[in-house]
């Protein structure tokens, strides 16, 4: 039976990649000794930019502070639900000035309802929105006990999945969110329970190979119809196609440089 599928314009928040660089490690993607091209990755940003905003979306741009090279990862930088924001609190000291600068981007934009959390998590990198649950992600960022955090405050359930391979270190970079009742995943990222309670909630989900997850395709974002994720994912390019979606191959190999690719650089604004 043919699905019909629709894209739904969204409002989003991205940050310019002005500072990015690779001076630290604290994924196993980054590596400081290899060179990285700012330039280059200025410009593919841009090009994901220009392609929101020519099918319809409406792109918000936060200022990149000084210093802060991996601000242009906007999808962690909160997690925004019925217009009300749960802040994101870093686990590595490199990152936790981001926290606080997206949030003062939120205050400014007239959010009244925005919650600095208790706990370690890393906003939309392990909190992805399927329909009206929350799949929360942790294993080597989020603590589990902000679950339970963003359940009180979204008053949505949430469903903790558990990461295992340290490549996929946010479960935006192991699983994406097709419409409000699809998703595609990799089970190798995830717990053997994690597997199960997915296969349990999504039987039909898109598999990931493990060689299209390498090359972040999975850190996918999707409209309900066009999904943008790396060009070089063509596995995953043939089965969105063969299911009714319009996927749109993107380039941001210099970011990948530092473990993000499209979703890392998304945050959506849902009012």
């Amino acid at each position: 039976m043919s699905v019909t599928r629709t894209a739904v314009p969204r409002r989003l928040l991205m940050c310019r990649p002005a500072h990015y660089e690779v001076s630290y490690s604290i994924n196993p993607w980054m590596h400081p000794e290899k060179p990285v091209d700012t330039g280059l990755a200025m410009l593919q940003w841009e090009r994901l930019r220009r392609l929101y905003e020519s099918l319809g979306h409406t792109v918000e741009v936060i200022d990149p502070l000084p210093g802060q090279p991996d601000m242009v990862f906007a999808a962690n930088g909160a997690t925004v639900v019925d217009g009300k924001v749960l802040g994101a609190r870093f686990r590595h000291v490199e990152r936790t000035a981001e926290g606080p600068a997206y949030l003062a981007w939120f205050a400014r934009q007239g959010y009244r309802e925005i919650l600095w959390p208790e706990y370690i998590n890393e906003g939309e990198g392990d909190y992805l929105l399927v329909g009206r649950r929350i799949l929360a992600g942790t294993g080597f960022r989020t603590d589990p006990r902000s679950h339970q955090e963003a359940q009180e405050f979204f008053g949505l359930p949430v469903t903790s999945l558990t990461l295992v391979d340290p490549h996929y270190y946010h479960l935006d970079t192991a699983l994406a969110v097709l419409s409000d009742t699809e998703i595609m995943y990799c089970p190798a990222a995830f717990t053997p329970g994690s597997r199960a309670v997915l296969r349990e909630m999504f039987p039909d989900a898109i598999l990931a190979s493990e060689e299209d997850a390498a090359v972040f395709g999975l850190n996918a974002f999707s409209d309900g119809l066009n999904v943008f994720l790396p060009e070089v994912a063509e596995g995953l390019i043939a089965e969105l196609s063969a299911r009714g979606f319009n996927p749109i191959g993107v380039d941001l190999t210099e970011l990948l440089k530092a473990g993000g690719s499209v979703k890392c650089c998304t945050l959506e604004l849902r009012s």
